[in-house]
């Protein structure tokens, strides 16, 4: 259990409930912005001195029936819920694949030759990029360094933002952080996981928005793409996830079938791109 975390998030989420969403009448006298603890613990059916160690990161391991009265007391949506339930030391049911690309995703990635897709791990590193992939957001490096891990170059380098509008930036940021928290939880005490946000967390964009404790795993999002040849695209991009999540099938279609139809005559010098060497799509 991750004594700290749980009481950091217990707190941000308390701020955000407003009383009268939770059948509380509201108070101009109130001293905080969202909830008391009382109320938290008489909402959710436990004792305010023990919903108040749970805050301050001290006490027993909370059971999952008194987990799930908090996310309903908290109006915690399905991957809030899950991230308290990992925090706390409990195992969503998933899959016990490894964290090699799974032969299932690569057969699928090859049955999608007319669409842009790749896949990813739940850390945003880059696995693979079919031939449309690199000509829509351009030639990323695989492996398992920094310099192929989306997260660490969005926030690292401003060459990687070359793919979105500068509008558009702060909407990617906040997805990124919000799936890498999910994402950290799942993977539990993972090593993986904890070098890359220490390196993240020296980054004040970043640790900004960690310590907002936001929680989000992206499914179908429209995003705009920055792509050299084209222009500025419109792009649904849909996620499928291998049942331990730590690996993905992100496939990019865009809006307008014109656009589909210009990418598939690109030929590869056109993905020599100012941001071709760190740019990947923000889902990531």
């Amino acid at each position: 259990m991750k004594h700290a975390e749980l009481g950091s998030f217990l707190r941000t989420r308390r701020d955000k409930v407003r009383p009268p969403d939770v059948g509380i009448p509201d108070c101009s006298r109130r001293r905080v912005p969202g909830l008391r603890r009382d109320e938290v613990a008489r909402l959710s059916g436990m004792s305010v001195d023990y919903y108040v160690e749970l805050e301050q990161g001290r006490g027993q391991s909370p059971s999952d029936q008194i987990l799930m009265s908090l996310a309903r007391a908290l109006r915690l949506n399905a991957d809030e819920t899950a991230y308290l339930m990992h925090l706390a030391g409990y195992r969503v049911p998933l899959g016990d694949e490894p964290i090699e690309m799974q032969q299932a995703l690569l057969q699928l990635l090859d049955q999608l030759a007319d669409t842009p897709a790749m896949v990813i791990t739940d850390l945003h590193q880059v696995v693979i990029q079919n031939r449309l992939s690199k000509a829509l957001i351009g030639v990323h490096p695989t492996g398992g360094g920094l310099e192929a891990n989306f997260a660490y170059q969005w926030f690292a380098s401003p060459v990687a933002r070359m793919l979105f509008p500068v509008e558009d930036h702060p909407r990617q940021s906040q997805a990124l952080v919000s799936d890498l928290r999910a994402a950290c939880a799942r993977r539990g005490n993972n090593r993986a996981s904890a070098n890359l946000i220490n390196r993240l967390r020296h980054i004040p964009e970043f640790e900004e928005l960690w310590r907002a404790h936001e929680v989000g795993v992206p499914h179908e999002q429209r995003k705009r793409v920055l792509n050299p040849a084209l222009g500025v695209v419109t792009v649904s991009f849909n996620t499928l996830y291998t049942a331990d999540a730590e690996q993905r099938l992100l496939w990019m279609a865009p809006v307008e079938e014109r656009a589909l139809d210009q990418l598939r005559e690109l030929d590869e010098d056109a993905w020599a791109t100012p941001h071709s060497q760190s740019a990947v799509t923000a889902q990531m």
